[in-house]
């Protein structure tokens, strides 16, 4: 079976995170993490920006014509 055809896991990675303790960490641990997340954050967010401009692409190729 493809990677792509297994069913998610319930709950995704960031609420695991969420839930982490954060206590066994060093400051340079947490420093290299909160980087890791806001490089995660901008790819997420540049995602979502992309799926945005397909959606409206879409809107407007097979949105109806109004009559002028």
């Amino acid at each position: 079976m493809e990677e792509d055809d297994r069913p998610r896991p319930q709950g995704d990675a960031a609420s695991k995170l969420a839930v982490e303790d954060l206590g066994p960490y060093s400051q340079d641990e947490l420093s290299e993490r909160i980087r890791l997340l806001q490089l995660e954050i901008a790819r997420v967010e540049q995602h979502r920006a992309r799926a945005d401009q397909h959606r409206t692409a879409a809107d407007a190729l097979f949105s109806p014509k109004r009559a002028s």
